[in-house]
């Protein structure tokens, strides 16, 4: 949800996956980060079609500065997330191009530069729901839910 309550959906490299939960990077001052800010919840889908496969997850996200995983990019992309400029109006491409070379000379003469906004958060989940196709449309569905401390699974229609 945006800060309006509209549905919202971003699409996000998944970073990594561990006891914290599932990770993944956002410029703080980015639509996607001031939503996450508001709302302290979100949902992440991921879907293969050749398998005819989808997660869902759904929970609490937690974020915390992260200059390594900042620096880890390539140097395109830690220009391009320097700007901080994402979804904002462009009035022409020729402006994207210079501020773009001034951001890519800022990375290379400053190679540790990291900006105070990045965040990689954490999507500690309550819930998991597996989804796997069937050809014959007997889809099967599975949702795990955790009520704090244990996990409870159940089939679901599809």
């Amino acid at each position: 949800m945006d800060t309006q309550g509209n549905p919202a959906a971003r699409i996000l490299i998944l970073k990594g996956l561990d006891g914290d939960g599932w990770k993944f990077a956002v410029h703080g001052g980015s639509p996607k980060g001031r939503d996450l800010a508001a709302a302290g919840r979100a949902a992440l889908t991921f879907y293969w079609p050749a398998q005819a496969r989808q997660v869902r997850v759904r929970g609490r996200e937690s974020a915390e500065l992260s200059a390594a995983d900042f620096l880890a990019r390539s140097p395109a992309a830690r220009a391009e997330a320097l700007l901080g400029m994402q979804s904002r109006p462009l009035r022409n491409l020729a402006d994207h191009g210079e501020a773009t070379r001034a951001a890519l000379e800022r990375v290379a003469g400053e190679p540790g530069l990291v900006p105070p906004e990045w965040m990689l958060c954490a999507l500690k989940p309550e819930s998991v729901e597996f989804w796997q196709g069937d050809r014959s449309c007997r889809h099967t569905r599975v949702s795990h839910r955790c009520d704090g401390a244990e996990w409870e699974g159940e089939l679901l229609w599809s």
